[in-house]
Parts: structure tokens; C-alpha cells; sequence
């Protein structure tokens, strides 16, 4: 189960520093005290994958859907990463498990894990936009086109709590972008389909509907997730929602579930969030938020009964810092902020929202209630100051591991001895190097590779002696060669005949 998080109601600068600041899309972490439901349930950080009935806006979508589909997923890619679970955090861990793949790299050291996760192109020079949980502190970045072509992506820029990141490669032809929809505008019950990569198995798609908007999972004080009733699978993460006309709007992020499957309750974070962070990452390489200073609570029934209230409205103010936006234009403890911008948002969280989103140095109006009396005040934000932001929001660094390759590659090598060609199932002519004994954690080990195997070809030539095998390692090595090819002969064959095994000599980039 992901471990929840603290998410207090608390802008930017709040005398709690620890506090999430404010932004419009926020990681999908869960709540799961409470009630019972939310004890069981655990939001997975995976992509909305749905399955429920076929979508269609009337008779002609339901022809075109097809075309449209196929059309859309040239722009849609799959994302392989290496992590070294070593410099993992036990929280990023969790996050990394629910998108694993489904095929474990055996070949890889014991903390070298592989993870798979899903991505769609903005920029046709090859711009991709991913979750953050899916490349984060991963040292190596495989991006897999509609195509086949897999090239190497490296992160540019990535926000930890809207938990998007950017990443780039470079491809040797313009890419196809994704359309951008207007998420203000999606209804429920709309129909809706969704692209990722399923479990590792490759580009799959499946269809559903909007369950609900604005959804609030508890895991944020800022939550404006798009529902959906989706059948969710590990490796869909940072995938598209796209609507009938095959524009995204929603990028597919998190499900809530009493089990590792699916429950059909999947998160998608709206489009116009994933655009305004998008478009701040490239422009600034940080969201850059407004900020007012000021801490905010949602009133309750309960809050508006002890105020004399008809019925709660508004969001209360808890604090409000010194010589902050807010402390300048008067606000107070107690006050209880109606509109802002000339707009009554539904809820503290889209006030929240609203605050960020606000080009910085614009005053704007702002309605509050007092003693039982409104007034409008005016209020400049400012920016967040950047380096306090950085310690909640930056990407964290991640290194290469070391990965050390012995000369020999851990074999133990010796000349067959005449006695036990015919034991060892050599035929009259056949010459072979016998495998005396594999180092447990080596490259070999993990390949399969056992003592009793008989090495028949290095690089296609044949070896009689483990100097001749070593020579053929050494000659892969000087040729800047990460492998070399052995064919080998197990002890063991579960079918006749020998096989190719290539091993590792070299560290990949």
C-alpha cells in the first residue's frame, strides 16, 4: 500500500514549511485513514486504462473511431527505465512497484530494476511527457516509438508534486504531437479512451467513461482529477485520456483500489493542469507559481454553524504571513475569502489553484467576508520564492551506479579434459572451453550461465583454450564493444544443440 502523505490546506509560505505548496495538478498520493473504504483503498501511481463499452458522440464517431485511434497513437510511446533501488526512497519505491514491468530483468545486477510506464509527444522534435513517479530516479531513460525505434531519453525538467516530467530524445524525423482538449469542458458520462503500455506487453488502447470531475482523492489539497472507470494495468502511467475527437484531455496518473488491480476507479490529472505546468517547465524549467501567503481552510457545516452562517461557503483563513500579498492588502486571520479574480471558486482547492495560475505583479480583486461583512480588496501575488519551492517541487538528482565487470567476467575457466568430451556431449572435431565455475553475481550468473557449460564460439570463433576465450573478451572491450557473444553448450539443454549468450563487458553510456 503507498504510504499517505500529510497534506494540510496550506498556500505557499505557511508558517508550516513543511507543507505541499500550492500548484494545479498534484502527485496522486492517497488519504487512506478515515474512513473504511479509505483503509483499504491505496492509489496506485499507474495510468488510467479503460475498458468499459464502446465509445462514440453519435453514428459517425462510432464509424471513425477506428481511423481516429490509429491516428492518435503515432504520437503515444512506451518508457523503459533502470533504477538503482540502492538510491531509492523507500516512498519513490512504492511508486516505482506499481508501475514494474511484467517481464523482470534477470540480467541485471540485484538492484538494478527495470520499470515500464507510458508517454505521449508535445513537440515534434521529440519532446515527451511522462509521470514523474515513472522516470524518477531512474539512471536510464528508453523511449520506445509506435515505430519500434527505442532511443535514449533524458529528463529536462519535471515537477515532483504536479508528478509530470519532460522528457527528451532525438529522433532522426519529426514526430507526430499530441491535440490538447479543454478539460474545463469535459462532461460526465463523456466517452473517452485511453493509450498506454500495458504491463510491458506494447501500445495497447481500451475505451470508457468520465465517472466524475474535480474529483478530490484526498491526496492533495489541490486534487482536480478527471474519474473515470477504467480498468487499470501497472505500465500506463503518464499515458493520454483522449476524448472523441482525439484530443488529450487528461494525462493518466493514479487509480484507487483495495488490491493491486483494478477497481474501475482511475485518475486522470485534466489537461489544462498538465498544459499550464507543461508550458512553465519549458519556460522557466520550474512552475514559477503566484503566491500570496496565506493559509486556507475550506469552511465545513460545522465551521459555518459556530460563525452564525446560513450555510458554509468560502474558504477561512488560518494565517497569513508577514509582509506577504496577502498581509499587504489587508487580509487577516479569520477572514473568509468568497471570490478572487472575479470568479467564486467551488471549493478551497480551486482557489488554491486559481492563486497559482495568476500571472505574477497582476492585481487582482479579491471578495472577503468579515465580522459579517464583505468587502473587496485588492491583491498583487508574487512569485514563490524559488528556492524554497525547489526543496518540495525539483527533480531529484540521480547518478549512474558503478557497476564493476571483472576481466575475466567471473568465469573460472579450464580445458576440457580428453576423459570427458564424450560425458560432456562433444562430438569428434568439436573443440570447447569447459565452465569450471560462475561468480554468483555476475553477468554470466544471471544469463544462466552454470559450471558444466562448455564455451564453443567467442564472437563466432571458435575456442579451444581459456586464453583464446579471454582474448576474444579482450578484443570486445578494445572495440568499445558493452557485449560480447559466446555460443555455449549448457550442461543442462532443455531442447538439443547449443545457444548464443551475449555478455556484458562494458557499462551501457
Amino acid at each position: 500500500m503507498v504510504p499517505p502523505r500529510d497534506r494540510r490546506a496550506t498556500l505557499p509560505g505557511s508558517p508550516d514549511m513543511s507543507s505541499t505548496p500550492a500548484v494545479p495538478a498534484i502527485r496522486a498520493w492517497p488519504r487512506v485513514t478515515g474512513q473504511r473504504m479509505r483503509r483499504l483503498a491505496a492509489v496506485l501511481l499507474v495510468a488510467v486504462w479503460t475498458t468499459a463499452g464502446m465509445p462514440a458522440h453519435a453514428d459517425t464517431a462510432l464509424q471513425n473511431t477506428p481511423e481516429l485511434i490509429r491516428n492518435v497513437l503515432e504520437a503515444v510511446v512506451n518508457i523503459t527505465v533502470r533504477k538503482d533501488m540502492k538510491r531509492v526512497s523507500p516512498a519513490a519505491e512504492m511508486a516505482a512497484a506499481t508501475v514494474s514491468s511484467s517481464k523482470p530483468d534477470h540480467t541485471a545486477p540485484p538492484d538494478i530494476k527495470t520499470f515500464i510506464g507510458s508517454g505521449f509527444v508535445v513537440d515534434p522534435d521529440g519532446l515527451v511527457v511522462t509521470n514523474y513517479h515513472v522516470v524518477e530516479d531512474a539512471f536510464e531513460i528508453k523511449v520506445m516509438l509506435p515505430d519500434g525505434t527505442v532511443l535514449t531519453g533524458t529528463m529536462e525538467s519535471a515537477s515532483r508534486l504536479a508528478d509530470l516530467a519532460l522528457v527528451r530524445i532525438h529522433p532522426d524525423h519529426k514526430l507526430v504531437p499530441v491535440h490538447w482538449g479543454d478539460s474545463n469542458k469535459v462532461a460526465i458520462g463523456e466517452q473517452v479512451f485511453a493509450a498506454g503500455n500495458p504491463f510491458g506487453i506494447g501500445l495497447s488502447v481500451s475505451a470508457g467513461i468520465v465517472s466524475a470531475v474535480n474529483r478530490d482523492i484526498q491526496s492533495t489539497p489541490y486534487d482536480d482529477f478527471i474519474q473515470t472507470d477504467a480498468t487499470i494495468n501497472h505500465g500506463n502511467s503518464g499515458g493520454p485520456l483522449f476524448d472523441m475527437e482525439g484530443k488529450v484531455i487528461g494525462v493518466n496518473s493514479a487509480i484507487i483500489s483495495p488490491t493491486t488491480g483494478s477497481a474501475g476507479l482511475g485518475f486522470a490529472l485534466p489537461s489544462n493542469s498538465a498544459r499550464f505546468v507543461i508550458e512553465r517547465l519549458e519556460k522557466y524549467g520550474w512552475i514559477r507559481p503566484a503566491w500570496i501567503g496565506v493559509k486556507l481552510q475550506q469552511v465545513t457545516e460545522d465551521m459555518a454553524q459556530a460563525m452564525g452562517m446560513s450555510q458554509p461557503q468560502g474558504a477561512i483563513v488560518a494565517w497569513v504571513l508577514p509582509d506577504s500579498p496577502a498581509h499587504k492588502a489587508g487580509l487577516e486571520v479569520g477572514d473568509i475569502v468568497l471570490q478572487y479574480n472575479n470568479q467564486t471558486p467551488q471549493d478551497e482547492r480551486a482557489l488554491l489553484r486559481d492563486i497559482v495560475a495568476t500571472p505574477v505583479g497582476t492585481t487582482v480583486p479579491l471578495v472577503l467576508r468579515r465580522d459579517g461583512v464583505q468587502h473587496t480588496v485588492s491583491i498583487t501575488p508574487e512569485v514563490f520564492p524559488r528556492d524554497q519551492w525547489a526543496k518540495q517541487d525539483a527533480p531529484l538528482a540521480t547518478e549512474r551506479p558503478k557497476i564493476v565487470i571483472p576481466p575475466d567476467l567471473g568465469l573460472n575457466l579450464a580445458p576440457v579434459p580428453k576423459a570427458e568430451k564424450m560425458s560432456l556431449g562433444m562430438t569428434d572435431g568439436l573443440t570447447a572451453v569447459l565452465v569450471a565455475g560462475v561468480a554468483p553475481d555476475s553477468d554470466a550468473a544471471r544469463r544462466g550461465m552454470t559450471d558444466g557449460d562448455l564455451i564453443l564460439r567467442v564472437q563466432n570463433k571458435s575456442v579451444a583454450t581459456p586464453a583464446q576465450v579471454q582474448a576474444g573478451i579482450d578484443a570486445a572491450r578494445a572495440a568499445k564493444r558493452n557485449y560480447v557473444l559466446m555460443l555455449v553448450l549448457p550442461k543442462v539443454r532443455p531442447t538439443p544443440g547449443p545457444k548464443w549468450m551475449a555478455l556484458q563487458v562494458g557499462v551501457d553510456g
